[in-house]
């Protein structure tokens, strides 16, 4: 069987011409089946991703990245499937846990990543630069999605991940993306791809996968693609030189197998716990996906005097790993990808051990666990030690992918370096120990040849992800043999597929093209207060000018004794010679709470919370008797995911500047009009609430409207209520509501009801066909307590009145509901609303 590609909008399967690349079972040693892309249009498929991308480029960072979360809580529903599928390229329970459940978590981080972006679908980077003395004329930078395809070529060890660390970054980015999957366990891969596209999440064209090598991938690529490869050195870069790269000036991302190294220091003798911390770190890396990790730690550097004692450690920590069948609950290590692997393994290890001794494991004897495991592509962990790794070049030169490391003395901390530097670059290093001098000498000494460093002591081991261990907002990959490259990042992986652009202009124009307010830029007067706007109304440059306030000499030392900031300055007048200041000088954090005076709104309004202060600069001093006058401004908009008992919201960014009104010459003692004005400027964040316009108020107006149009044959949209059963449910809630009906359960389980309860407070629709649990769940209506509709309606008017005289008399009070537990007045007051606005519509009522 060819295992289906899913290219150009649908599933599709190589053929047979004898170039196919078989799969195996990894513990059985059964054919699977086999991967082709021969007679695929490849350069349609590239093509296809660009004609299709603009969907993706147009959506925002906020589209995008809860698309992105989205997606993540669908396949982490189906996760189970992907487990069962993952036995067989020979992977335990914890190895298949990080490949599966860490991709998921890659999509959930990098789908969190949409709050540090604007609104919009390109982003601005950095600060605006100022290119004139007049700041009329600026520049800023840019960031837009590139317009061709992230092509991604993946290893076999991890399917899942592999893939999804990447298009995770690329889609975040708004670009397209392509994979094409290590052949050994592309089955895998593919089994996820297949539920991604099932899902219909994604637009059309963002994830094209092929299953099977392809030797033309790279012969249509162009300027605006994006290649990112993983896998073995040599591979890599054969890769790289490829002619079309180097024509189109293609981005070229490479992430190779590396010889990582883990160093010991000297204070981690036996007995401590860094040094128990040290041999479980080894043993995990070199057994966890039976080695098969490119940041697994092939290099074991122990200062001389231990070299026995750690020998010993893991020779005992090695004899205890059960290796077998990763089904059988007692199985820690399981198999190696295929037995080619396995072979190619044996003869890179010999290399090694030309001069290095095998002092743990045997190349031809493992003990397997489990009877259906006997012909599968198992191998013992082997311990090696080289003695003379100054000497003998092969341990840093020689990549053993399987469970393989190698031990090696050094005598202090300038060896412990050079030997790291040997590996001619890696993805990581790691040094255990408990003294901070050591691994800081080593981390600063030791980092231009690593892409990323771990410390380890007993402090931050319990919580430490460990040594092999890439996380989705720090940088992954390595100089030199490790490729050169980088991935995920966090904001860094997103930018590695967007083009940059430099812009220049006015403030005016930059404002408009950048969507943040540019300093200088073109004010916008607004009809009402800016806090009287909800968010989706708020534009960047809307301004106010406020009144103005005379700053007290009363007014500086009343805020001294409040603060009790009592620094010369402001407080001791004779002691203001020799220093910057000429008079009694206004705190800088009075003079920003004084603005703030001037500028809030004091009414109730969309604004719900100061959520923060930033970028605050006091330009020059303000004395007692001066005048100050503020300008706020709209600055930046950012969406906000809102949880628990809160209205939808977004943050809002306001330039705050604050002006002398009168700016003096100290020199002369008169006003100078060519004195600088502007005395302070900061950026105040609000929480600002985004408009309810989903369901119409209730009022009893409103209800009385609706009935008029509701007739005993009145049918519904949905559901089996009839017109009067609908209403005679509404007076039951407005019973309950006011205490009239309390002897039930809530039947939400205690875990979820504030997650339920919280619901309330969003502006989603109530969904269709739900029952309540009060009502019948058989499926049959309620009896009918009323003689007919009309009476129904009176009584369902009348109830009413009497939750809200309830309610009157008992502002403070809260009453159960069967489904969201103890609601407040207000809390009742959302209910109400939405549960109105979800019947009204059920039988058309609404207008």
């Amino acid at each position: 069987m060819i295992l289906k590609s899913y290219i150009n909008g649908q599933w599709q399967a190589g053929k047979q011409d004898g170039n196919e690349r078989l799969m195996w079972d990894a513990i059985t040693g059964e054919q699977i089946g086999a991967t082709s892309t021969a007679n695929l249009d490849i350069a349609a498929v590239l093509q296809y991703g660009r004609d299709h991308g603009k969907v993706l480029r147009d959506m925002t960072f906020q589209q995008r990245g809860n698309m992105i979360k989205k997606l993540a809580l669908y396949l982490e529903k189906r996760k189970a499937k992907f487990y069962e599928i993952s036995y067989r390229t020979g992977a335990t329970r914890a190895d298949s846990w990080v490949d599966i459940e860490g991709g998921f978590g890659n999509l959930f981080a990098n789908a969190s990543l949409r709050k540090l972006f604007p609104d919009q679908s390109y982003a601005v980077e950095g600060d605006p630069i100022d290119l004139s003395r007049g700041g009329r004329f600026m520049a800023h930078h840019i960031l837009v999605p590139r317009k061709g395809v992230a092509v991604h070529i993946n290893a076999f060890n991890f399917p899942v991940w592999g893939m999804l660390e990447k298009c995770a970054v690329n889609w975040m980015a708004g670009m397209p993306a392509v994979v094409l999957p290590a052949p050994q366990t592309a089955f895998l891969t593919e089994a996820v791809v297949r539920e991604i596209i099932a899902s219909g999440i994604l637009p059309e064209g963002a994830l094209q996968l092929l299953s099977g090598l392809t030797t033309s991938v790279l012969d249509t690529v162009n300027s605006t693609d994006v290649v990112t490869f993983t896998g073995s050195a040599a591979t890599g870069r054969k890769l790289k030189s490829h002619p079309r790269l180097l024509e189109e000036s293609v981005p070229f991302t490479m992430e190779a197998d590396s010889l990582n190294s883990s160093v010991l220091g000297p204070d981690a003798v036996p007995g401590t716990a860094e040094f128990d911390i040290f041999i479980k770190e080894v043993r995990k890396e070199m057994t966890s996906k039976a080695g098969q990790k490119c940041t697994a730690i092939r290099r074991i550097m122990v200062p001389e005097n231990l070299m026995e004692d750690v020998q010993i450690a893991l020779g005992k920590q090695l004899s205890q790993t059960v290796i077998g069948d990763p089904l059988l609950r007692e199985t820690r290590m399981g198999a190696m990808i295929n037995n080619n692997q396995r072979d190619t393994l044996k003869e890179q290890i010999q290399k090694i051990s030309k001069t290095a001794e095998i002092v743990y494991g045997n190349l031809d004897e493992v003990q397997i666990n489990g009877d259906r495991a006997q012909k599968g592509a198992f191998m013992s962990p082997i311990l090696m030690r080289e003695d003379e790794p100054f000497k003998n070049k092969a341990v840093h030169e020689v990549e053993c992918f399987g469970p393989v490391s190698t031990l090696m003395p050094y005598k202090d901390l300038d060896e412990a370096i050079e030997l790291a530097h040997m590996g001619k670059g890696s993805l990581v290093s790691s040094v255990v120990t408990g003294d901070d001098a050591f691994a800081k000498a080593y981390t600063i000494n030791a980092a231009s040849s690593h892409g990323r460093i771990l410390t380890l002591n007993k402090e931050s081991a319990p919580q430490s992800t460990g040594h092999g261990s890439p996380l989705p907002l720090l940088v992954h990959g390595g100089p030199g043999r490790a490729g050169g490259g980088e991935e995920m990042g966090g904001l860094r992986g997103i930018k590695h597929y967007m083009q940059r652009c430099a812009v220049q202009g006015s403030p005016t124009s930059l404002t408009a093209i950048t969507g943040i307010y540019q300093p200088n830029g073109a004010y916008q007067e607004t009809e009402k207060h800016p806090f009287a706007y909800h968010y989706e109304d708020i534009q960047p440059g809307m301004s106010l000018e406020t009144h103005k306030r005379t700053l007290t000499d009363s007014d500086i030392q009343s805020f001294a004794n409040l603060t009790w900031d009592h620094f010369y300055a402001h407080t001791d007048i004779t002691s203001l010679e020799g220093s910057i200041f000429k008079k009694r000088t206004a705190h800088g954090y009075f003079i920003i709470s004084a603005a703030a005076g001037l500028f809030v709104y004091p009414n109730k309004g969309p604004v719900s919370a100061n959520y923060g202060l930033e970028d605050i600069r006091f330009l020059r001093p303000l004395y007692h008797n001066d005048t100050i006058y503020v300008r706020l401004t709209c600055k930046e908009k950012r969406e906000r995911d809102v949880s628990g008992r809160e209205h939808p919201s977004g943050i809002v960014k306001w330039y705050v500047e604050v002006f002398d009104a009168e700016p003096v010459d100290y020199e002369n003692g008169k006003t100078d009009e060519e004195a600088e004005s502007l005395v302070a400027i900061a950026t105040i964040l609000t929480m600002v609430e985004k408009k309810q316009d989903v369901f119409k108020e209730i009022t009893e107006n409103y209800i009385k409207t609706a009935f008029a149009k509701l007739h005993f044959d009145t049918k519904p949209q949905w559901g089996t209520m009839t017109a009067q059963h609908m209403v005679e449910h509404l007076e039951m809630s407005y019973r309950i509501a006011s205490g009239e009906k309390q002897d039930f359960d809530v039947a939400t389980p205690e875990e979820h009801l504030e997650k339920v309860a919280a619901s309330l407070w969003d502006y989603r629709k109530m969904p269709k066909n739900h029952k309540m649990p009060l009502m019948k769940q058989d499926g049959t209506l309620e009896d009918l307590k009323h003689e007919d509709l009309e009476t129904a309606k009176a009584k369902m008017l009348e109830a009413r009145k009497e939750y809200l005289d309830y309610f009157k008399k008992n502002p403070k009070e809260t009453t159960k509901n069967a489904v969201f537990g103890e609601l407040s007045k207000y809390e009742w007051t959302l209910l109400e609303r939405k549960h109105l606005n979800h019947h009204f519509e059920q039988f058309n009522l609404k207008d």
